[in-house]
């Protein structure tokens, strides 16, 4: 799931990415759970945009090596959240809606570069390229209704109950599992992964709708 060479630019892009965006979507995480009743996030000190707070140490190295990674999840009590289901999806849905902000807010400058044709040091142009790009890759990912993903607690609460109830401990039991298939086997023609698929048909058409253009970098 690299979206990028190993630039100068690439190196900025994740370094605002785990400084900005990790934090950002995982502060969306603990505000919507304190705005629904759940302190948990608050008391463990997550209730902040601080990046001291977030930040995991694999997730990042990884996130700078790979182009892939994750920083720590929100602590979240669902009992404690006003409204069960919705409001647990809610919550999940906070922190890839943070990132859906923060790829429209890196796009704007871009897409008046676009339409202007202003002549811009590529070093800028591809930045902004990757962030729009992570930002969504992070939304569309966590999107994925396959546990621990924010997305499976979406899916959860469009479930009638008695389905819920069938499902959703399979789910959590083997999710991790599914996850790791769905993203490393290549099982789709011409050796694509079900992850890889999902992205490329969702990322690209939401990339050229912020931007006006199709994703490139400027060599």
């Amino acid at each position: 799931m690299l979206l990028f060479d190993p630039t100068l630019e690439a190196f900025i892009a994740v370094g605002i990415i785990i400084l900005v965006a990790f934090p950002i979507h995982e502060f969306a995480h603990a505000l919507a759970a304190f705005q629904l009743g759940d302190s948990t996030a608050r008391l463990f000190g997550r209730l902040t945009i601080d990046p001291r707070a977030h930040i995991d140490p694999i997730g990042a190295i990884l996130l700078l090596l790979a182009g892939f990674g994750w920083a720590k999840p929100t602590p979240v009590n669902p009992f404690n959240l006003r409204g069960g289901r919705s409001g647990e999806a809610l919550v999940a849905a906070a922190g890839p809606l943070s990132n859906l902000i923060l790829a429209a807010a890196a796009a704007l400058p871009l897409r008046y570069i676009v339409a202007s044709g202003m002549e811009i040091p590529s070093v800028i142009h591809n930045t902004l390229v990757i962030l729009v790009s992570l930002n969504l890759l992070l939304m569309v990912f966590n999107l994925i209704p396959i546990p621990p993903l924010d997305g499976s607690k979406v899916l959860f609460a469009a479930l009638d109950r008695e389905t819920e109830y069938r499902i959703r401990p399979v789910l959590e039991q083997y999710g991790f599992l599914i996850l790791l298939a769905a993203v490393f086997l290549p099982i789709l023609p011409g050796g694509q992964t079900l992850v890889g698929a999902v992205v490329g048909e969702v990322l690209d058409p939401l990339y050229e709708l912020l931007v006006g253009e199709q994703r490139f970098l400027v060599r």
